[in-house]
């Protein structure tokens, strides 16, 4: 019997990043959307994202959907990524449409391919555990044909979480059966805790041919139409003039709401073990991450560099803690 063939690995950077903008602009006013920023003045979230997704995937596998608008930001993170694996969209029109895009690129390749996706707004202490888990997950989701979202156990009560309640186990570290509760309020989250939920990381994996008949059941049409598009542009990962011209008439949708919501009964939950995972979604959210690292150096914005700050800057690690204040 042939081994099954290794997964793919998709970061999610095509977002304008508006939850953190105040905080990633540079010093002339322009907002840098925050997956093209340094947390601590190294690499970017997306770099890191995109080192992440090697966890599960040779590099020849991995792969990212960006917006051509940002461009000046991405072209210099994809450098070792190859061309083919960069997915364009002409605008951003929310997390369904760009997974949908990637999702056919993949399966016109490869129909029996499994996609781990990955955002790229996230920061992780222990990237073994979530390496691990990432591995384990592909598996899984191989095995099983379906969807399989990972489930982070928490390691406090925050409102302002998603989070996903388990109902069925049918392993130790395996759930069916479940519903999800997009910031709660705090007296709420810990009650979950105490049910046994797990953070929504939006971390998932999925066969090709799962997402693809998801899309065809929650969203009917729209597979067919983007389909057409990629075809009469000969399947340019870089966009052409029927993709952008779909693109123009598509309506925002997002994957959570728009598509997951109400198949939970086909979703399966792999529990991840409390590994420093965090949401980098919110003012808060950031200042509690940079509050892991106390003594991290204050970093000023370079001026040659503004297309690349950092987020443990002094004025933004200011704007942050005043940010969490008015949060409380």
């Amino acid at each position: 019997m042939n081994d099954p063939v290794e997964p793919w690995s998709i970061v999610l950077a095509a977002g304008a990043g508006t939850r953190l903008q105040s905080l990633t602009s540079d010093p002339a006013g322009a907002a840098t959307p925050k997956q093209f920023c340094s947390l601590y003045g190294a690499t970017t979230l997306l770099g890191d994202a995109l080192r992440r997704a090697q966890a599960v995937s040779s590099p020849e596998r991995v792969g990212t959907i960006v917006a051509a608008q940002h461009r000046r930001w991405w072209r210099s993170e994809v450098d070792d990524l190859r061309p083919e694996n960069v997915f364009v969209q002409p605008e951003n029109r929310g997390t369904a449409n760009g997974i949908l895009l990637p999702t056919l690129h993949i399966a016109a390749r490869e129909p029996d391919a499994v996609i781990v996706w990955l955002p790229s707004d996230h920061h992780v202490e222990d990237e073994a555990v979530l390496g691990t888990a990432l591995r384990e997950g592909a598996t899984l989701a191989r095995e099983t044909s379906g969807l399989l979202l990972l489930g982070i156990e928490p390691e406090e009560a925050d409102g302002e979480l998603g989070y996903v309640v388990p109902d069925v186990e049918i392993a130790a570290v395996v759930h069916t059966g479940h519903s999800f509760v997009e910031k709660p309020a705090a007296s709420i989250a810990a009650d979950l805790l105490a049910r046994g939920a797990l953070w929504n990381s939006f971390i998932f994996a999925a066969t090709a041919r799962a997402l693809l008949a998801l899309f065809e059941r929650r969203l009917p049409g729209l597979v067919e139409r983007m389909q057409h598009a990629l075809e009469r542009d000969g399947y340019r990962c870089d966009g052409g003039a029927a993709l952008s011209a779909e693109y123009s008439e598509m309506r925002p949708l997002d994957f959570s709401r728009h598509l997951l919501a109400g198949a939970e009964p086909d979703l399966i939950v792999k529990r991840v073990p409390a590994c420093g995972w965090n949401d980098l979604g919110t003012p808060r959210r950031l200042a509690a991450t940079l509050g892991r690292r106390p003594g991290v150096t204050a970093v000023a914005l370079d001026g040659a560099r503004v297309d690349r700050p950092c987020l443990a800057a002094r004025h933004v690690r200011q704007r942050v803690a005043e940010a969490a204040a008015i949060a409380r």
